[in-house]
């Protein structure tokens, strides 16, 4: 039909309806036929608003069965977010389709759970119309949740009391609204703009007027309680209790919950159950209010536990006959980290009559910390084909780990020179699958991912490895000069203008791209054989021996001789320089002491980037300054790669990314290492960004000085937004630690100047040096403390977790019996006064004999 198609890809609706009016129900069947080949031949084109309406009228008006329907309006093309379900229930009427409601049904249960707006409306409307019982399913409550607040096109809609209240699904779906995970997240997600407490005050209200039996909602929240969520997703149920106010009768009835969750749950929801608890004055059974008050007073939130004290410290004084027992129980919170909460248990404990035994403290000489493991071993090459297959898909799928890279490059150089057929078979799909290289990049020059993926795609496609052959010998040549070479002393060079990571890596593709084509070829000389990337001396020599007059890829070399450590190493050099190969000098000359100089350090701050126009919503969302590191090469060493020279960019300046390959490029140079990665993990401290600081525990298994930039680098990861970033933080502390290569003074002092000149919050550096302390690293902690407070004592207005690190440095100056003088302490003494800070500095104080 001529007039069918063209007002249907137009999304005509009317059109569509009046062309199916005119047929036959053989007619249809046969329309409906080339409707689906259609759809299925139209891979390019998006079905949605208009045009997905239109396609769901013809699809109603033209297929035989729900089943076909449902195959053709869930395809991914096919978007029914905005699509109008009235004129679909009109050509249903129209025809006499008795299945529109299992229709609804089969597209519910294609609605996605993370995207449960798409499609409901136009689902809903279907069920409506055919006055069907809605689906329970999770992502069609979802969705039914975030509709209480969205409809597309921002069409008028009554107020959300009125829409509850005649809703013909509220009494289906509400039970289900507190056992599906994260729905609370829907309920509050339409708040930006509105009101965030909309839902639970239209529920508590409909509860208050009987519509909704109000005993229903109150289990229902403290059954989604109970079971836990994000604490975002708990926000709106923790309103919805607090609107419903039970009363104390409802309390007492369920107590045992509220004390489960007084255990158990999460800061704020623990709080709500110890608040409802007390403020009603509920009787509960003092036996297990002891028992949860034994878990209570372990926890972290310092609010919760004060709490708990001023309530059994009640509870002793109505109850003097179980005094003794309530006051063993407070006496638990004596092992409590915050020394005012243990101050405070100790009084209430003895205000009762209980009498601990004295507590002996054992001065310890040092750290505690077991010897650290040795790097391990680098897994073995690659040597099968559907092994390296594998290792490409992973790799494809996530972040790129440089031991990974590495292994998969030596690999397609291995089996691409031996295997080739086995391997183009078996790695073109994969990569056909993902799309690499599918489009040219129109900054494919010197860009290592898409680089990479040229490599990849030239081991699987001969025609692609020849079109881009051309490509890599002009890369290069124009990186031929910078090879490692230059880094001998000699008269000033022109630096590269690129980055000096993606100059190494480009280069090194450049040239893996080209042995593709080669035969039997034995590897990379650059394969790390240690977990860090670090190489073995004796591998490279080994490697290159194996060789003999074969030619060495230059950049390859390079790679390899960066990897080496930093070591003299004169008989191994002898056997080098035997080989009578450029090469072999090349080797003999690094292990004689010709290897790459260590840069100068020197701390810098710099500032915000410049604003960019007058609609830069992000700039003042920014730092307004930040501590970096900067280094220079050694004078007269030409540094014309750049790898010695770190400049720090202002905040919020644009960087290239792939910074956590720098660990497997230089190995044995922590500290420059560590000022390239410095930017990245001042951020998850100044930005919250999420996982830049786990790279940490890497660096911490380099080798070489770490100096200023690694102090730093350990300073900002602990106070971090994100625990990951801290634990992993922790973890490289505690190595450095136990190898004996943390400066705990330096990373101590610019903890302390960093938090005193506001460029990081103090109080997330607390638990992680806790941790640190239980892990063993007492007189380490001790050290860093020491040297944080002086400038922490001195600042203006002492930073929030000032008082928590002076009580973790009593703490640790008892128990090493190491005493360090503390700069400005006997200042804050002197002032006098009841305030936390006076108090705990009066503890260390007294502990230090000041």
């Amino acid at each position: 039909m001529r007039g069918f198609w063209e007002p249907l890809v137009r999304g005509k609706v009317p059109a569509v309806q009046a062309a199916l009016v005119e047929l036959d129900e053989a007619a249809r069947r046969a329309l409906g036929d080339e409707l689906v080949a259609h759809v299925r031949r139209r891979r390019d084109h998006w079905w949605s608003g208009r045009e997905s309406t239109a396609l769901a009228v013809a699809a109603v008006g033209t297929l035989s069965t729900a089943t076909k329907a449902a195959a053709l309006l869930g395809r991914r093309s096919v978007w029914l977010g905005d699509a109008d379900p009235e004129p679909v229930v009109e050509t249903a009427r129209q025809r006499g389709v008795t299945w529109l409601a299992d229709l609804a049904y089969r597209l519910a249960e294609r609605l996605r759970r993370n995207e449960p707006g798409e499609g409901w409306h136009f689902v809903a409307g279907l069920l409506v119309a055919e006055k069907a019982a809605p689906p329970t399913g999770d992502a069609f409550v979802a969705g039914w949740a975030r509709a209480m607040w969205w409809r597309p096109g921002n069409r008028q809609r009554p107020p959300l009391l009125d829409r509850l209240r005649a809703d013909p699904f509220l009494d289906v779906l509400l039970p289900r609204l507190f056992e599906v995970d994260g729905v609370g997240l829907e309920l509050t997600a339409g708040g930006a703009g509105g009101d965030r407490q909309a839902v639970p005050q239209a529920l508590a209200a409909l509860a208050a007027e009987g519509r909704l039996d109000r005993s229903t909602l109150l289990d229902g929240v403290l059954g989604r309680l109970l079971r836990g969520d994000r604490p975002t997703a708990l926000q709106p149920f923790l309103a919805l209790h607090d609107l419903l106010a039970p009363a104390p009768a409802e309390v007492a009835a369920r107590s045992a919950a509220y004390l489960r969750l007084l255990a158990d749950a999460p800061g704020p929801v623990a709080t709500t159950a110890q608040r409802t608890l007390r403020s009603l004055d509920v009787d509960v059974e003092l036996e297990s209010l002891l028992d949860v008050s034994r878990a209570v007073l372990t926890r972290p939130e310092k609010a919760l536990v004060r709490g708990q004290l001023s309530w059994l410290d009640r509870l002793a004084r109505q109850r003097p006959d179980r005094a003794a027992e309530i006051a063993a129980v407070v006496a638990v919170a004596a092992e409590h980290p915050g020394a005012d909460l243990r101050d405070r248990a100790a009084a209430i404990a003895t205000r009762h009559g209980h009498r601990p035994a004295a507590a002996v403290a054992v001065p310890v000489a040092g750290d505690e910390l077991p010897p650290p493991a040795p790097p391990a071993a680098a897994p073995p090459p690659i040597a099968e084909v559907d092994e390296l297959v594998e290792e490409v898909s992973a790799l494809l799928g996530g972040r790129w780990p440089a031991l990974a890279v590495e292994r998969i490059l030596d690999g397609l150089v291995r089996l691409a020179t031996t295997d080739g057929d086995r391997l183009r078979a078996a790695l073109l799909p994969v990569l056909q699958r993902q799309r690499v290289g599918a489009y040219d990049h129109m900054w494919a020059v010197f860009n290592l991912s898409v680089q990479l993926h040229w490599v990849l795609r030239a081991a699987a496609d001969p025609a692609d490895a020849a079109a881009r052959r051309g490509h890599w010998a002009s890369m290069l040549t124009e990186s031929r000069p910078r090879t490692w070479r230059l880094f001998r002393r000699g008269p000033a060079v022109d630096r590269a203008r690129r980055p000096a990571l993606t100059q190494l890596y480009c280069a090194r593709l450049a040239e893996i791209g080209q042995r593709l084509d080669g035969r039997d070829d034995p590897g990379l000389l650059a394969a790390p054989t240690s977990a860090t990337g670090a190489l073995d001396p004796a591998a490279l020599y080994e490697r290159l021996a194996a060789l003999g007059d074969r030619p060495v890829w230059r950049w390859d070399l390079t790679q390899a001789l960066l990897r080496l450590p930093a070591v003299v190493d004169e008989p191994l050099a002898a056997r080098a320089a035997a080989l009578g190969t450029p090469a072999g000098d090349d080797l003999a000359s690094w292990l004689r002491g010709d290897a790459l100089p260590a840069p100068a350090q020197q701390v810098v701050t710099v500032g915000r980037r410049d604003r960019s126009g007058s609609y830069d919503w992000g700039y003042d969302r920014l730092p307004v300054r930040r501590t970096l590191v900067a280094t220079t090469p050694p004078e007269g060493v030409a540094d014309q790669l750049g790898l010695l020279t770190v400049t720090p960019r202002p905040v919020g300046q644009h960087h290239s990314g792939w910074d956590d390959l720098w660990p497997a490029v230089l190995p044995g140079h922590r500290g420059l290492v560590a000022a390239r990665l410095l930017r990245q993990i001042a951020e998850t401290a100044q930005e919250d960004v999420r996982e830049g600081a786990t790279i940490l525990p890497a660096l911490a298994e380099c080798t070489g000085a770490g100096g200023p930039a690694l102090d730093l680098a350990l300073a900002y990861g602990l106070c971090a937004r994100h625990e990951v970033d801290r634990v992993a933080t922790l973890d490289a502390l505690l190595m450095l630690a136990a190898a004996g290569d943390l400066d705990a003074p330096a990373v101590g002092g610019h903890l302390g100047a960093l938090a005193a000149d506001g460029q990081v919050t103090l109080t997330r550096a607390a638990t992680p040096l806790r941790d640190a302390v239980s892990a063993g690293a007492r007189l380490s902690t001790w050290r860093l403390l020491a040297a944080a407070l002086p400038p922490l004592l001195a600042a203006p207005t002492p930073p929030r977790g000032t008082p928590d690190l002076l009580t973790l440095a009593a703490e640790t100056a008892t128990a090493t019996g190491v005493r360090i003088e503390v700069p400005g302490l006997a200042d804050v003494v002197a002032r006098g006064g009841g305030s936390r800070l006076v108090t705990e500095a009066r503890r260390l104080a007294a502990e230090l004999d000041v």
